[in-house]
């Protein structure tokens, strides 16, 4: 397994060890030891989630602010432009994002701590994205921000997502409040 940190503090690209045949292959995709020395992940994963969307959905910015969530992230089917925004007030990187493609052809994983904004959109025509998580999810702390932030300007590398409504209405970064902010 090989661990490369990012610019953003915490986060981290995870690329496991492939064990491949004429059969298929194996890697271990998660080990508590492990994952604990070599990437920092030492809160226990307590709720694993697991969507499917077809091509051209954008799933986020999205964040939990009562109960902030780090995440152990991967695609098992298809491939997704991932995006992490570091929004930990006094942070050195904050409002800096980065992207990344995982897939089912790389088997890459993205550990977000807490303090991060989160998305992706479908680039294939079936995607199936899973995540562990170090909280429950809490619908009264849900939270997000607007995909198409001017400030921030990410690349989606897609013109027209498909989008929830709840999705299409967060706030800019610029309207976040000091309260809107976890940790």
């Amino acid at each position: 397994m090989q661990v490369i940190s990012t610019k953003l503090d915490g986060l981290k690209l995870i690329i496991p060890k492939m064990f491949g045949d004429s059969r298929g292959f194996f890697f271990e995709s998660f080990s508590a030891d492990r994952y604990a020395n070599l990437v920092g992940l030492t809160d226990p994963l307590v709720q694993m989630n697991c969507s499917r969307s077809c091509y051209g959905v954008l799933r986020g910015l999205h964040y939990q602010l009562a109960k902030p969530q780090a995440k152990l992230v991967m695609v098992t089917r298809g491939k997704v432009r991932d995006i992490v925004v570091d929004i930990r007030l006094g942070s050195p990187t904050y409002g800096q994002w980065l992207a990344f493609e995982l897939s089912d052809e790389n088997n890459h994983q993205l550990y977000i701590p807490k303090g991060f904004a989160h998305g992706f959109v479908a680039l294939s025509e079936t995607v199936d994205f899973f995540y562990a998580c170090t909280d429950y999810y809490d619908p009264n702390g849900e939270r997000g921000i607007l995909w198409r932030d001017p400030k921030l300007a990410i690349d989606w590398q897609i013109n027209n997502p498909i989008l929830s409504a709840k999705d299409q209405l967060y706030p800019t970064f610029d309207q976040l409040s000091k309260s809107d902010h976890p940790l």
